[in-house]
């Protein structure tokens, strides 16, 4: 073995694979101990948020949401059928105000919650004793707002429930409208074959 061939072993068996390893296990250790962070494919301006800093119901909230804005996008967004929504499609009305509340009021609202959560300081936290555990519970979730009889909590839950009615409502109509086509089209073939 040559001296210049020992020098390239000795470097990459102590220099090299070494350096990798604290580098891959300097990975590992960051990608196990990371929050997860909220994915919401319709709303990808919450994926900023970590799991943990919003409560269950709201969570809950967001994952219907997600999913309804999802497909009320594409029925409304996607007029040629072609399964993209692209620069093909024709834009309609309904269609902006979906994303709009996607991609902005949502988000915002969800922004606000979790600023009214993040003014709390520790010492401003009480401690609630239940039978099994204890629990941080932030003022956004006890504290009355200012001439209203709802907490912070309350009044993102009744933003989050007002949105998923609008979305129930857009996709019963989405649903009528489409059975009424087929109603028109049973008739009109109805009429074509008694000739």
């Amino acid at each position: 073995m040559t001296h210049a061939t020992a020098m390239v072993l000795m470097f990459i068996l102590y220099g090299l694979l070494p350096a990798t390893g604290i580098y891959l296990g300097y990975r590992g250790v960051k990608k196990l101990t990371q929050p997860k962070m909220l994915e919401y494919k319709a709303m990808p301006q919450l994926g900023y948020i970590p799991e943990k800093s919003l409560p269950t119901e709201v969570k809950q909230k967001l994952d219907l949401i997600s999913d309804k804005g999802e497909r009320l996008k594409m029925l409304y967004g996607d007029t040629n059928n072609d399964g993209v929504i692209d620069d093909k499609d024709a834009v309609t009305e309904t269609y902006i105000m979906i994303k709009n509340v996607m991609d902005k009021h949502i988000p915002e609202a969800v922004a606000d919650y979790r600023r009214l959560h993040d003014l709390d300081s520790t010492s401003n936290k009480t401690v609630v004793l239940d039978a099994k555990r204890s629990n941080d519970v932030s003022r956004a979730d006890t504290t009355k707002i200012k001439n209203s009889d709802m907490t912070g909590r309350e009044a993102l839950l009744e933003v989050l429930n007002t949105v998923d009615t609008q979305f129930d409502g857009l996709l019963d109509a989405a649903y009528h409208q489409d059975g009424q086509k087929l109603l028109a089209t049973n008739r009109y073939l109805q009429q074509r074959f008694e000739e």
